[in-house]
C-alpha cells in the first residue's frame, strides 16, 4: 500500500496565511471610522461658531466705545481758563489789565501759570513774558477770576494793531495725584471799534 506524502504548505499557502491577519486587522479599523456628519448639521455648527465669534467681537467693540466715550466726556469737563481785557486808556496797549476766569462749574484751576505771547510782524522784538505768579491765586474756584498784566515791552497803538496776543496756560488737572494740563487761548486783537479800545477775541476764532 502506497504511503501518502504528508501535506506540505507551498508558497501560496504561506502568503494566504500571512494575509489573513492583515485583512482581519483592517476590518476593525474601518469600523472605527467616524460616521460622516450630515451637511445640514455641519452648516448649523459653522453658523453657531460664526455667531459666537461675531458676538465676541461686538462685545469688545462696544466695550472700547464705552471707554472712549467716558474719556471724551471726562476731557470735556476739564476746566479751561477764559480771558478778557479791560479798556485801553493810557500808556501801552500791551500794559492793559487782563482777567482770567474759571468758567467751569465743577473743578477749580490750581497752580495756574500764564505766559503772554505776541504774534505778528513785531513779535521778534517782543519775546514771551510770564505773568507774576503772585498775581494769580493758587486756586481759582469755579466762577472766580483774577486780574493781571502782561510784562511785555511797551509799544504804541500802531504796533499793537499789527499784533495778536495768545495766553499759554498751565495748571493742575483735577483728581488724585498731580498732572499738568496746558491750554493755548487766543488770538486776541486790539479792537478799535470799541471806545475806548480793548483786546477781544479775533473774529472767527474761539
Amino acid at each position: 500500500m502506497a504511503k501518502r506524502k504528508p501535506a506540505t504548505r507551498g508558497k501560496n499557502s504561506n502568503k494566504t496565511s500571512r494575509r489573513k491577519p492583515a485583512a482581519l486587522r483592517a476590518q476593525p479599523a474601518r469600523a472605527r471610522l467616524a460616521p460622516e456628519i450630515p451637511l445640514r448639521q455641519g452648516l448649523v455648527e459653522m453658523a453657531t461658531i460664526g455667531a459666537h465669534s461675531i458676538f465676541s467681537v461686538a462685545t469688545v467693540v462696544a466695550g472700547l466705545a464705552i471707554v472712549a466715550g467716558a474719556l471724551v466726556f471726562a476731557w470735556s469737563l476739564r476746566p479751561v481758563p477764559a480771558y478778557s481785557s479791560d479798556q485801553v486808556t493810557l500808556g501801552s496797549p500791551f500794559g492793559v489789565t487782563f482777567r482770567v476766569d474759571n468758567t467751569n462749574e465743577w473743578f477749580p484751576l490750581s497752580h495756574l501759570k500764564i505766559r503772554c505771547v505776541v504774534a505778528g510782524v513785531d513779535a521778534a522784538s517782543m519775546p514771551p513774558a510770564d505773568v507774576d505768579p503772585a498775581r494769580i491765586p493758587a486756586r481759582l474756584e469755579p466762577g472766580e477770576q483774577a486780574s493781571f498784566t502782561c510784562p511785555l515791552r511797551a509799544a504804541d497803538q500802531e504796533v499793537a494793531l499789527r499784533s495778536e496776543i495768545y495766553f499759554r496756560s498751565e495748571y493742575d488737572v483735577p483728581g488724585p495725584g498731580r498732572f499738568r494740563l496746558t491750554a493755548n487761548v487766543g488770538p486776541f486783537v486790539l479792537n478799535t471799534k470799541l471806545l475806548p479800545p480793548r483786546w477781544t477775541a479775533k473774529p472767527g476764532k474761539d
